[in-house]
C-alpha cells in the first residue's frame, strides 16, 4: 500500500530526529527473522539505551544525506533496521552483537559513528569494547594509582619507625 506524502514527511522528520539524537547508528539485514525475534532484539538494546527500528531505504537513504551522512550504497539494500545508540555506543553494539549470535538471518551490515563510516569489522569492534562505566572505573583506577603510590611512600619511614618503636618497647620488658 503506498504511503501518502505527509505521511512520509513524517516518517523522515522522525528518522532525521533519531539520527541527531544518536551517538552511532548501526544498520542490520534481517531478512527471514521472525518478529517474535525482532521484539527480542528491539528489548535488548532498549536495555542498553537505545532503539531498534525497522527503515524503509528510500527514506532512511533521504534521511541520512538531509543529515551529511554519505552511507555506502549497499547498506541500504534489501531488509534494513537500525539500531540508535542514544548514550553509549559500545553498549548498544554489544547488545545488537549478543542477540544477533546464533541467528543467521541477523547480519551487521555497517554504521556511522563520529562522522565516519563504520565497516561490520569496526562495529564488531566496538561491540568488544567494555561498557561506558566499566572504562570509567578504569581511567579512575588510573588516575587515582600515583595518588595512592605517593601516600605509601611518604607514610613508609613513619611506618618504619614506628616498627622499630614497637619491636624496642616489645624486646625492652623482657630484658628487664
Amino acid at each position: 500500500m503506498a504511503i501518502t506524502k505527509e505521511r512520509k514527511e513524517e516518517i523522515l522528520a522522525a528518522y532525521s530526529d533519531w539520527l541527531t539524537k544518536s551517538q552511532a547508528v548501526i544498520l542490520v539485514e534481517y531478512t527471514g527473522l521472525k518478529m517474535k525475534d525482532l521484539d527480542n532484539i528491539r528489548a535488548k538494546v532498549r536495555e542498553s539505551g537505545g532503539e531498534f527500528h525497522i527503515l524503509k531505504n528510500t527514506l532512511a537513504r533521504r534521511a541520512f544525506a538531509d543529515n551529511g551522512m554519505n552511507l555506502p550504497p549497499d547498506f541500504l539494500v534489501q531488509s534494513t533496521a537500525v539500531s540508535f545508540a542514544f548514550s553509549d555506543p559500545a553498549s548498544t553494539a554489544k547488545a545488537l552483537s549478543d542477540a544477533a549470535k546464533g541467528n543467521e538471518f541477523v547480519k551487521v551490515k555497517g554504521g556511522f559513528m563520529g562522522g565516519q563510516v563504520l565497516s561490520a569489522m569496526q562495529v564488531k569492534a566496538l561491540a568488544e569494547m567494555p561498557p561506558l562505566p566499566v572504562v570509567r572505573a578504569q581511567l579512575l583506577g588510573v588516575l587515582q594509582a600515583p595518588a595512592g603510590k605517593l601516600v605509601r611512600t611518604i607514610a613508609e619511614p613513619a611506618r618504619g619507625l614506628a616498627a622499630v618503636i614497637k619491636a624496642f618497647a616489645e624486646k625492652a620488658p623482657a630484658a628487664a
